[in-house]
């Protein structure tokens, strides 16, 4: 990760740049102007070959002296031929002038603009956005004036910086009738998400409710039972029902999490035994804690809300971030009677710091995110969890050559501890893929 030093270089350079023009651009002008004054003091100096008239050889010799005021008539010609032309040059030089300083004045609202990013104008970032987008964006005056707290007088609502990368898809996203139903745009809103516009905007409209809605099922036996087809809206998802996402895992395909929705198949057995090897089971991870000292935590990329099941049922809190990917996974949770909620992986967490107990995630924090980007959000794992708490990473997956280059030491850069560690070659790609899994139980330190 870079220093303060490293992340200010583009600027400075920037800096030296724009000052190096200036000082070139200054340079041609006193040039510029040297040379006319020069012309102007060799046309006007004593220099210039007018003889004078002697009276005496006036009368004495007036063929002498028409021949004397005929030269000087031609001198006085040329001077002042001469002279015109340096004025074309001065008026030439005025304008050049003009336009120099013109640009310098240019040059320095550039310099005091990259010395004070502060400068820029939110508005200039909203060009090409509706009127709806605008408004939901900000800046709002706060009613009762400054506010201490915050610092200022006016508020600006949570917007991804990726949304301005994207202007065109969030103005449509933004194109509704205020106060009416809201476009079905599930797919759309995700894909802007999966760009980095996260979080979305606000939107005043309302959602489209799904027809013959009935009560949920209670708990506890909600964990284990599918939901009505009523209790969500379809139409964004390829299945129309929960009975087509129950049955795909028969037929060929690639899906996200292709059997989560089969409550009473691979579901059912997830962390409930321990292999010694990839698989850990849940009582062996809590066993590593004090008896009821694993009590809310945070589950990435949890798909169907399985682990929080089973964690609901020895009484302790786990949130599931998911995304709906062709699947319904986020209603899917809730259904269940979890917390589920619909972010990303790459969005900050938002959780205090030191405050779960445990964060776990299976198959989604891989190597297809970007090392950097994959070291942003460990640290972000560590920030939330609390002194002792626990990161269950859970089949990660890698190439053999990444494994001990490039993610043991990222991990243990950041500072976890290792409680257990099991790796473990992927063969159903063929053993010449290289392709390995790894399972670990961290801790974040005491002190």
């Amino acid at each position: 990760m870079g220093s303060l030093d490293d992340d200010n270089l583009p600027r400075k350079q920037t800096h030296k740049s724009i000052n190096d023009q200036t000082k070139y651009k200054l340079k041609v002008l006193v040039l510029i102007i040297l040379t006319n004054l020069l012309t102007i003091y060799i046309f006007t100096s004593p220099s210039l070959n007018l003889h004078p008239i002697s009276r005496n050889d006036s009368f004495s010799d007036s063929t002498s002296l028409l021949h004397e005021l005929n030269a000087t008539m031609k001198q006085l010609e040329t001077s002042r031929s001469q002279i015109l032309v340096l004025h074309q040059q001065l008026k030439s030089t005025n304008q050049l002038v003009k336009e120099l300083l013109a640009q310098l004045n240019i040059l320095n609202q550039s310099i005091n603009r990259t010395t004070d990013s502060t400068l820029l104008n939110f508005n200039d970032l909203l060009d090409d956005l509706s009127n709806e987008a605008k408004l939901a964006l900000g800046p709002h005056k706060l009613p009762l004036g400054y506010s201490p707290k915050s610092g200022t007088d006016e508020v600006y609502a949570s917007v991804g910086g990726g949304c301005l990368s994207y202007k065109e898809d969030l103005a449509q996203y933004m194109t509704y009738r205020v106060g009416k139903e809201c476009p079905v745009d599930d797919v759309y809103a995700q894909r802007l998400m999966l760009k980095g516009c996260e979080p979305l905007p606000r939107r005043r409209c309302h959602p489209k409710a799904p027809v013959g809605y009935v009560e949920p099922t209670p708990l506890l036996k909600s964990l284990w039972s599918t939901p009505p087809d009523t209790s969500i809206i379809w139409d964004p998802y390829t299945c129309k029902n929960y009975t087509c996402l129950i049955e795909r895992r028969k037929f060929p395909g690639s899906y996200d999490c292709k059997d989560c929705f089969d409550l009473q198949f691979r579901e059912k057995k997830r962390w409930q035994y321990d292999n010694g090897g990839l698989d850990f089971g849940m009582d062996q991870v809590m066993a590593t804690r004090p008896k009821g000292t694993i009590r809310i935590g945070l589950d990435i990329g949890g798909g169907a809300g399985t682990f929080a099941a089973r964690m609901k049922e020895r009484n302790v809190t786990i949130v599931t971030t998911s995304m709906n990917l062709d699947g319904p996974f986020n209603s899917f949770i809730a259904s269940r009677g979890l917390i589920s909620m619909h972010v990303g992986v790459f969005q900050r967490l938002p959780f205090f710091e030191n405050t779960l107990d445990i964060v776990h995630s299976m198959h989604i924090l891989n190597n297809w995110i970007p090392d950097t980007m994959l070291e942003f959000t460990l640290y972000d794992i560590y920030r939330v969890l609390r002194p002792g708490g626990l990161f269950w990473l859970d089949h990660f997956f890698c190439l053999g050559s990444q494994l001990n280059v490039t993610y043991v030491p990222m991990l243990e850069h950041v500072g976890f501890k290792k409680l257990r560690w099991n790796a473990g070659m992927k063969f159903d790609q063929g053993i010449g893929k290289n392709e390995w899994y790894f399972s670990a139980l961290l801790e974040k330190p005491m002190s």
